[in-house]
C-alpha cells in the first residue's frame, strides 16, 4: 500500500509540475491542455509533456520524418522547433530532403487538389501529363522545381567528383543552401523551411534509403551516364556508422529521445542504431532510447508497420521497460504542429 500511495503522488507530482509550466504558455498550449482530456488527445498532451521534460532534463531529441510532412509544409513550425534549440537530429526520407526544397522555390507552381478522393484514373493520367505529381491533396511540379535546383546541385556533385571528395547527400543540400544561389528563386518565407533551419545549425540529418527519391534517381541517372562516381555520395552504411559516433557522444547525460511521425525507413533506420551498437559490437554500455513518441494513423495489424508498437521494441533492444513511452493514432499533419505548438510555448 505505501508504493501504491508513493506511486500516486509522484504520478501527482508530474501532472501538477507540467500544469505549472503550462501556465506561463500561450492560447494554443492552454486550449489543448484543457480540451484535450482522453484517448489520443490525451496521448497528444502526455507526449508534448514528456517531449519538454526530457529537454528539460537535458536530454536530446531525435525528430524522424516519414510520409510527405514536407509537402504537408511541416517547415511552418518545425522550423521554429529547429531554430530554438528543440531538435538534435533528424532521421528523413529522401523524399522529405528535398520536398521542402522544392516546396521553398516553386511553390506558386503547386496545385492543391481538395477532391483528390473523386479522381478517376484517367484525371490522374491527365495530372501526370501536366507535369504535376500528386501526394494526397497536393500536385508537386517536379518539372518547375528541378529546373531550379537540378542544374546547381549536378555543380555540387561534379566538383567533389572531380576533387575526389564525398559527402552526405544533406551536406549537399546545405552547401546548395548556404550557397545562395536559389536565394532568387524562394516563393516561400525562407523562415518556413525546416531544411534552411537545420542548414544554418548544421544540425545532423540521417537520410536511409535516399536513392529511391527523385534526387537520388537523377543522381543514378549519371552515374548510368558515366558522369558521375557512385563513390562521390557517401552510403546509408555510412550513415549508420555517422549515427552510431553521433549516438555515442551525445547519450551520455540525459539521453537521445526519439520523436516519429509515420512509419517506414525514416524510423526504422535511426532507431536500430542502438541494438546494433550493443548486439553487434557488444558495447554493452550503451543506454536505450530514453523516450518514444509514435504518431502514425495506420491500423496496428499483422504485416502493418504499426504492429510494432513500443513494447515489442524492448524485445529487439531498442526501448528500455521504463522508456517514457507514447503512441498517438491520428494523422501528424494536425497532431504534430499542436505538439511543438505546446513545447515553444504557443
Amino acid at each position: 500500500m505505501i508504493v501504491l500511495a508513493d506511486t500516486i503522488n509522484t504520478a501527482e507530482l508530474e501532472v501538477s509540475l507540467a500544469e505549472l509550466r503550462t501556465k506561463n504558455k500561450g492560447p494554443v498550449s492552454s486550449f489543448i491542455t484543457h480540451h484535450y482530456r482522453h484517448f489520443n488527445a490525451a496521448s497528444l498532451v502526455d507526449a508534448a509533456r514528456g517531449y519538454e521534460k526530457h529537454l528539460m532534463e537535458g536530454g536530446k531529441m531525435m525528430i524522424t520524418i516519414a510520409g510527405a510532412m514536407s509537402t504537408a509544409e511541416l517547415g511552418v513550425s518545425l522550423a521554429e522547433m529547429i531554430r530554438h534549440g528543440k531538435v538534435d537530429i533528424i532521421s528523413c526520407t529522401g523524399a522529405n530532403l528535398e520536398e521542402d526544397i522544392m516546396n521553398l522555390v516553386a511553390h506558386s507552381h503547386y496545385k492543391r487538389v481538395p477532391n483528390y478522393r473523386d479522381l478517376t484514373p484517367w484525371d490522374e493520367l491527365e495530372l501526370l501529363e501536366q507535369g504535376l505529381n500528386r501526394v494526397t491533396d497536393t500536385c508537386i511540379p517536379e518539372e518547375e522545381a528541378f529546373r531550379r535546383i537540378q542544374k546547381h546541385i549536378f555543380k555540387l556533385w561534379k566538383k567533389a567528383d572531380i576533387n575526389g571528395m564525398r559527402f552526405f547527400p544533406h551536406e549537399y543540400m546545405y552547401q546548395l543552401l548556404n550557397s545562395g544561389v536559389l536565394k532568387q528563386h524562394y516563393e516561400i518565407d525562407p523562415k518556413d523551411s525546416w531544411v534552411i533551419a537545420a542548414a544554418e545549425r548544421n544540425l545532423p540529418i540521417i537520410v536511409g534509403g535516399w536513392e529511391d527519391s527523385t534526387m537520388g534517381n537523377i543522381f543514378a541517372s549519371y552515374i548510368i551516364k558515366g558522369e558521375l562516381k557512385a563513390f562521390t555520395v557517401k552510403s546509408g552504411i555510412e550513415y549508420m556508422v555517422y549515427l552510431a559516433d553521433w549516438y555515442r557522444k551525445n547519450s551520455t547525460e540525459g539521453g537521445v529521445g526519439f520523436f516519429q511521425m509515420g512509419g517506414g525507413i525514416a524510423g526504422d533506420f535511426p532507431i536500430c542504431v542502438v541494438p546494433m551498437m550493443y548486439q553487434d559490437l557488444e558495447w554493452h554500455d550503451v543506454p536505450f532510447w530514453s523516450y518514444f513518441c509514435q504518431i502514425s494513423d495506420s491500423t496496428t495489424s499483422y504485416g502493418s508497420y504499426s504492429g510494432a508498437v513500443p513494447n515489442e521494441k524492448i524485445t529487439w533492444g531498442k526501448l528500455h521497460a521504463n522508456t517514457p513511452k507514447y503512441i498517438i493514432e491520428s494523422d501528424a499533419t494536425i497532431v504534430a504542429p499542436l505538439i511543438f505548438a505546446y513545447i515553444l510555448g504557443w
